[in-house]
C-alpha cells in the first residue's frame, strides 16, 4: 500500500438515527469526509456480532457480520421496511453521544424481523436468487452461525456452555428436532446475515470509488461464547464439559498492574495444523474478501502467547507458549497469495521472535506517539516509538482505541514529560493534537492513522476502551455537528504537505 493516511473510527461511532451507527447514510457521508479530508484509508474494528460486554474483541462468531450494522434506511429503499419505520424523528429515543446497545439491539431486532417478513412475502426473483447464491456460498460457516445464534437468542442469549446439555454438546438428533421446530428462526439469521455483507459490498465499492481503501481488524483468538468453539471443540483447550482449562490474557502491562485477563479459549494448534490450518485460511480469505487490509490483533501470539491457568482470577500467573510461528502464515501464504496485505499489532512485551516473524513476513508494525513520550528513553519492541526512530514499514498512530484520547492523555501528562514532548515537537502546546497529527503525517512511516477524536480534538469523555475495566467500554459516538465542524482542509492540506494524499487507482 503507497504512503498515505486515514482514519480510524469503528462504524457504531457514527451519528446515524437508530442509536448506533451503521453502513448507511452516514456511512457514505464519512466516505465522503475522508475523501474531503485528503485520506486514503478507514481503519475500523472487528466487524462481527458482538458478545460479552459488546466487544468487539469479544464476537460470536469469526465469520458472521454484526447484524447491529445494518442500516434500517437502506431497508426502506429496497422496500423491505416502509417509511414509517425510519421516520426522520426516531433518533430522539437513542442517546446522542454514545450508545446504548440493549436498547439498539431490540430496535434493530425489531425491524430487521419485519423485514424478514416482508421479504418472505414480497420478494421478487432476483432478490430471492442473490438470496441463495449467498448462503449457498457461505454455508461452511453460515448454517453453524444461524443455528447457534437462533438457539442463542431462544435461551435468553446465555452462552453455549449453559444450554441444555445436549444442545451444548451438539447432540445430533437434539439439534435436528430443534431446527425442524425453529426453522424460521434459524432463516432469519442467515437473512440478517445477507443483509449485513450486502450493504457491506455496496458501501466498499463506494469507498473504492473514492479513493478510499478499508482496513479492518481480526483478533487473534475467538470468543468462548461464539459458534465456533460450540461447532469444534476440538480445536480449543477445553474439559469434557466445554469449558476452558487454560485462556489468553497478557501479563502486567502499560494497560494494567494485573495484566489482562482476556478468558478466550486458547487453540489446540496441533488439531489446527492437522487440516492445514483450513480455520484461518477461510477466516482470512474472508476477511480480504470485505476488506483491503487486515490489521492482526495480539500479532505476537503467534510467535508466543501468554497462557493462563481458567480458574486465576487475573492474568499475573501465566506463562508463555510458543505458538505456530512461520508454519500458520505458510499455509496462508499457499492458500492466499505470498503477499498478505496484513498490519502486525506487535504491541506489548515484543521479544526477538516476534520481531524475527514479523520481518521474515515483511509486515509492517505499529508505533503509537503517545506511547513514545511516555518516556522518552525507552524502546517499544526494537525502536523507540519517537518519530525519529521511525522507518517506513510501519503504521504510525496518534493513540488506538484503547488509549485515552490525545487531550486526555495530554491533561494527565507529568509536566515534565510534557515539556520534553513540547521541545520535541516545537510546539507552544495550544493546539497539541494538530502537532501530533502533523508529527504522524510527517514520520517517514508509510501509514498514519488518526483516531477521529483526535482530529476533533476531544477529551477523555470520547475515549472508546479502556483496557481492564468492565463496562462502559466501545459506545462513544460522534455527532453530526462534531463531523461538520472537521477540519477537513486543514487536514487534507497537511497530507498533502507530506506526500500522503491518496493515488488514483
Amino acid at each position: 500500500m503507497h504512503r498515505t493516511s486515514g482514519i480510524l473510527l469503528h462504524p457504531t461511532s457514527l451519528p446515524a438515527p437508530d442509536g448506533a451507527g451503521d453502513l448507511g447514510p452516514a456511512a457514505y457521508r464519512f466516505v465522503d469526509f475522508l475523501a474531503a479530508a485528503g485520506q486514503g484509508l478507514w481503519q475500523m474494528l472487528p466487524l462481527g456480532p458482538t458478545g460479552y460486554q459488546d466487544s468487539p474483541y469479544q464476537c460470536t462468531s469469526a465469520f458472521a457480520g454484526n447484524p447491529l450494522l445494518v442500516s434500517l434506511d437502506l431497508l426502506r429503499e429496497d422496500g423491505w421496511l416502509d417509511a414509517a419505520d425510519t421516520a426522520p424523528d426516531r433518533s430522539a429515543t437513542f442517546p446522542r453521544e454514545r450508545v446504548d446497545f440493549a436498547a439498539v439491539h431490540a430496535h434493530k431486532r425489531r425491524l430487521l424481523l419485519r423485514a424478514f417478513r416482508r421479504f418472505e412475502t414480497h420478494a421478487d426473483a432476483d432478490a430471492r436468487n442473490e438470496y441463495n447464491q449467498f448462503c449457498l456460498e457461505h454455508a461452511a460457516w453460515l448454517d453453524d452461525y444461524a443455528l447457534y445464534a437462533a438457539i442463542k437468542l431462544a435461551q435468553h442469549d446465555r452462552p453455549w456452555i449453559d444450554w441444555p446439555q445436549p444442545l451444548a454438546l451438539r447432540d445430533a438428533d437434539a439439534l435436528a428436532d430443534w431446527h425442524a421446530a425453529n426453522h424460521r428462526a434459524v432463516e432469519f439469521e442467515r437473512f440478517c446475515q445477507f443483509l449485513f455483507f450486502r450493504q457491506w459490498h455496496a458501501l466498499r465499492a463506494r469507498a473504492h470509488a473514492r479513493g478510499i481503501r478499508l482496513i479492518g481488524d481480526i483478533p487473534i483468538f475467538v470468543a468462548h461464547d461464539s459458534a465456533e468453539v460450540w461447532t469444534h471443540r476440538n480445536w480449543f483447550r477445553l474439559d469434557a464439559s466445554g469449558r476452558p482449562t487454560v485462556i489468553a490474557g497478557v501479563p502486567p502491562d502499560y494497560f494494567s498492574a494485573t495484566g489482562q485477563r482476556w478468558g478466550n479459549p486458547l487453540y489446540r494448534w496441533d488439531a489446527l495444523a492437522a487440516d492445514g490450518y483450513a480455520f484461518w485460511v477461510r477466516r482470512l480469505r474472508l476477511a480480504l474478501e470485505l476488506l483491503d487490509c487486515v490489521r492482526i490483533d495480539h500479532f505476537r501470539g503467534f510467535a508466543g502467547y501468554w497462557e493462563v491457568p481458567a480458574d486465576e482470577p487475573t492474568a499475573i500467573n501465566g506463562r508463555w507458549v510458543p505458538g505456530p510461528g512461520m508454519a500458520l502464515f505458510r499455509a496462508l501464504r499457499d492458500a492466499l497469495g505470498d503477499t498478505l496485505p496484513l498490519i502486525a499489532e506487535d504491541l506489548g512485551v515484543i521479544t526477538e521472535d516476534v520481531i524475527a516473524l514479523r520481518d521474515a513476513l515483511e509486515l509492517p508494525g505499529m508505533a503509537i506517539l503517545q506511547m513514545a513520550f511516555e518516556d522518552a528513553s525507552a524502546g517499544f519492541g526494537e525502536v523507540s516509538f519517537l518519530p525519529h526512530n521511525h522507518h517506513r514499514r510501519l503504521v504510525v498512530y496518534t493513540g488506538t482505541h484503547d488509549n485515552d484520547t490525545l487531550l486526555g492523555w495530554w491533561s494527565g501528562l507529568a509536566p515534565p514529560l510534557r515539556d520534553t514532548a513540547l521541545r520535541y515537537l516545537r510546539s507552544d502546546g495550544r493546539e497539541i493534537h494538530w502537532d501530533f497529527i502533523a508529527t504522524a503525517l510527517a514520520s517517514v512511516a508509510d501509514l498514519a492513522l488518526l483516531p477521529l477524536q483526535d482530529l476533533l480534538g476531544l477529551g477523555t469523555e470520547a475515549r472508546m476502551n479502556r483496557p481492564g475495566s468492565a463496562g462502559g467500554n466501545w459506545q462513544w459516538r460522534c455527532t453530526e455537528a462534531q463531523l461538520d465542524g472537521a477540519d477537513a482542509a486543514r487536514l487534507a492540506d497537511l497530507s498533502a504537505l507530506y506526500g500522503r494524499r491518496p493515488h488514483p487507482d
